[in-house]
């Protein structure tokens, strides 16, 4: 698995911007404090699913960049649980509708296991580079009609804040708002 340093490595190579790489340094430092509270999570997955999630983002800006970043991550032969955890990090996973609707390759893009739901729940926290409520992410989606989405980004924000014993919207008041990034070396 990537180590931090690694994943900084592969952004860069890949030609993220540094406005990418801040975004995915933000949602692990989110991810970190779910992590401090799950202890049955794969800390080293979490933390490169964290950093690589929207790898894709270096050649698509548009909902394919999960699906762009998953097709990299396996040329470049990384761990194929990394590679679900790209692939299925939008939102809170997409359904078959959903799939079909936004025009994406058949595929399975729901989340399965806690490391995705981690990620993906870091990345509805984070918006560019600030700590956010899920509420944000929720509501984007509702006001495009897409209910289905919202619905599950809150059950899933019900399901992690269970599991971690305290409402993910906190941990804005534990990190900040913009959350300093040490990782980035420019």
């Amino acid at each position: 698995m990537p180590d931090v340093r690694e994943c900084i490595g592969i952004l860069r190579k890949a030609g993220c911007r540094r406005r990418v790489i801040v975004h995915c340094c933000t949602v692990k430092a989110v991810a970190d404090v779910m992590l401090s509270r799950i202890g049955s999570a794969d800390a080293e997955l979490v933390v490169a699913g964290a950093l690589l999630h929207d790898l894709g983002r270096a050649v698509d800006h548009s909902i394919s960049h999960a699906h762009v970043g998953a097709m990299m991550a396996a040329d470049l032969d990384l761990d194929p649980r990394l590679v679900e955890i790209i692939r299925r990090h939008t939102g809170a996973g997409l359904d078959a509708t959903d799939v079909e609707e936004l025009g994406l390759p058949p595929g399975d893009y729901m989340l399965r296991t806690v490391e995705e739901k981690i990620v993906a729940h870091a990345d509805n926290l984070v918006s560019d580079n600030r700590v956010m409520s899920h509420r944000h992410s929720a509501d984007r989606l509702r006001a495009k009609g897409a209910d289905r989405g919202a619905d599950r980004i809150e059950a899933l924000h019900k399901e992690l804040s269970e599991l971690c014993g305290m409402d993910l919207d906190t941990i804005r008041d534990i990190i900040g708002e913009y959350p300093e990034i040490p990782e980035i070396e420019f």
